[in-house]
């Protein structure tokens, strides 16, 4: 007897994620009494359930809004107050729909109109509303339609472009039913350009090109590990060096989904193949990226290239110190305040300590038994004139030890000094000076709370913590002298020594080094300080002592919570992003 079972193949790489025929789609419209959800109401909703192509349900009912109809409304939907006067109220409808709906996509043509309604009906009756993956057919026809098929992407509009066959007329099913037929056309149109799953349909962008899409194989082999990626050329150098925690889905979207950072299409033309470097945790493969870029400079990446070209403020280790602007930490006894992200950062810094403290601002090394002219900050009372014999070396180191304190310790008297001349111009309506002191002295303040921050962390010679996983598992990692030295993972139910124990034995060796950041970039330590200030981290093992300042910089909320252009995130990504537009009009 010939066996009825399935013969057993192996799926496609189209068929990873979830595809399309296998998704249960809500196609809802709603009419209402307005048009904003908080002052509104709804007077019908209408859905229809399709999976495959097939209409599996229809949901239609109208509802008493318990308000009057304004007549321009009645006149454009054909709903009365008559007509709604014995219907259900929202209160019972909802729930219905809800009910209808669950386990399904949501979509709509302009989503955010209806789905704002839906939600904000919830909240006022109290139920929780479910975490509904969405699809805004209006947005996906911006998308993929060019300007020359059709003036606009309103429903009427698509409705007859793509022959649906119910007419749009501003009621809730025929709505929704027209709204099925713009969606399944949208869907076709795609298909022929690689679209398959859910994902790729609610990431798709016209701005990825045909030859960015034909190189989908390159993403085959990837593993769905969290890790690091690395884009190569025909020659094997490095182009591109990514981050994710799903190696796999997060390369597809270069050839498929909605990556249109620039010059993204002009690397993955290039590129021949990607390699993987799987890691054990999120926060490995976030410091592997650092690393890797940083070894390989790679010409797509915008950030992270060159972390020598960090500046910082230094105070120079001489009779009588001087702040200066270096590259270069040095082992040679000098105070560093930084990493700031640029030259302009960390000259506001520097100008909000000379505002507060008398340091010399002249170049040239001074010897106490050669003195020399002084400059006009002297004349002006900004200067002590040590040159000229004016200070001996023990009362200029008093402006020494103030810098030096207000960077290691408690700034404040830095902080009163600035705070009381920006009070002052403002007062006599010297705005934009004022502006100035104050963005001088919140780069200060910025860059000296992360300065404390993170050399609190390079101090300690090791510290192993814990984090709970969503499996019930734990993430472990290694740190010492603030650079990741291991990480590993936990499993559930397993008795975490044995891991630790290991973990410890082989991590990266880490010896001494100098200036605040000894072992590592500032942008690597914060990604672990980051790491541990989590929310649930357990501290498992401290050698060494981890703390801060008591009266630091991290006091100075005032200045912390106000927002400075560059001089407040050194380490932020400040890659422009193109907006999401439609294809501009074909031209001969």
């Amino acid at each position: 007897m010939a066996s009825t079972l399935p013969i057993p193949r192996q799926g496609t790489f189209d068929e990873l994620g979830r595809p399309l025929r296998e998704v249960t789609f809500v196609v809802v419209d709603l009419e209402t009494t307005g048009g904003s959800s908080s002052s509104c109401d709804i007077t019908e909703i209408g859905a229809v359930k399709v999976r495959g192509g097939e209409v599996l349900g229809e949901f239609q009912t109208l509802v008493n809004p318990a308000t009057s109809i304004p007549p321009f409304i009645a006149v454009l939907t054909g709903i009365t107050d008559a007509m709604v006067a014995g219907c259900p109220r929202i209160d019972t409808v909802l729930p219905a729909f809800l009910e209808f709906s669950r386990g399904s996509v949501l979509v709509a043509h302009n989503a955010p109109f209806d789905l704002g309604f839906l939600r904000a009906a919830a909240d006022r009756l109290g139920l929780p509303w479910p975490a509904y993956e969405h699809l805004d057919t209006a947005r996906l026809a911006r998308r993929v339609l060019h300007r020359d098929e059709v003036p606009n992407c309103k429903l009427a509009t698509l409705a007859q472009l793509f022959r649906a066959t119910t007419t749009p007329n501003h009621r809730a099913l025929s709505d929704a039913r027209a709204t099925v037929d713009v969606l399944h056309g949208l869907m076709a149109r795609l298909g022929n350009l690689g679209v398959h799953s859910l994902e790729e349909l609610s990431t798709f962008s016209a701005q990825v090109t045909p030859a960015q899409r034909r190189k989908r194989h390159l993403a085959d082999a990837l593993p769905t590990a969290p890790g690091v990626y690395l884009f190569r050329d025909a020659k094997g150098q490095v182009l591109y060096v990514g981050k994710s925690r799903n190696l796999r889905t997060r390369v597809r979207t270069y050839f498929t989904a909605s990556e249109m950072r620039t010059r993204m299409a002009e690397m993955v033309g290039l590129a021949e193949r990607v390699d993987p470097v799987v890691c054990a945790t999120a926060l490995e493969a976030e410091v592997r990226e650092l690393r890797l870029i940083a070894e390989h400079r790679p010409r797509y990446n915008r950030r992270s290239k060159f972390p020598e070209r960090a500046v910082w403020v230094k105070l120079t280790a001489e009779a009588f110190p001087r702040l200066s602007l270096v590259r270069k930490v040095l082992d040679d006894q000098a105070t560093y305040l930084g990493p700031f992200g640029s030259a302009r950062s960390a000259e506001l810094a520097m100008a909000a300590a000379h505002e507060a403290i008398p340091l010399r601002q002249c170049t040239k090394r001074l010897s106490p038994r050669l003195p020399t002219a002084a400059c006009v900050l002297a004349e002006m009372g900004r200067c002590g004139a040590p040159c000229e014999g004016g200070e001996s070396v023990e009362d200029y180191a008093v402006h020494a030890r103030a810098f030096r304190e207000a960077v290691s310790g408690d700034p404040s008297r830095l902080v009163d000094t600035v705070t009381a001349r920006v009070h002052a111009l403002a007062q006599a309506q010297r705005f934009e000076d004022a502006a100035a002191h104050r963005d001088r002295l919140s780069a200060f303040i910025r860059t000296t709370a992360r300065l404390q921050r993170l050399s609190a962390l390079t101090r300690v010679e090791q510290l192993v913590a814990a984090q709970p996983t969503a499996d019930l598992g734990w993430e472990v990692v290694v740190v010492r002298r603030g650079r990741l030295a291991a990480t590993g993972t936990v499993p559930r139910g397993a008795h975490p020594a044995p891991y630790v124990d290991a973990l410890v034995a082989t991590a990266e060796t880490v010896p001494p080094g100098i200036g605040p950041l000894p072992a590592a970039t500032g942008e690597e330590v914060h990604l672990v300080l980051r790491w541990l200030e989590t929310p649930g981290t357990r501290l498992v093992r401290v050698e060494g002592e981890w703390a801060s300042p008591a009266f630091g910089a991290g006091a100075q909320r005032a200045w912390l919570e106000f927002e400075s252009r560059d001089a407040a995130r050194p380490f932020e990504d400040r890659r422009g992003l193109r907006p999401v537009a439609r294809p501009a009009r074909a031209t001969a």
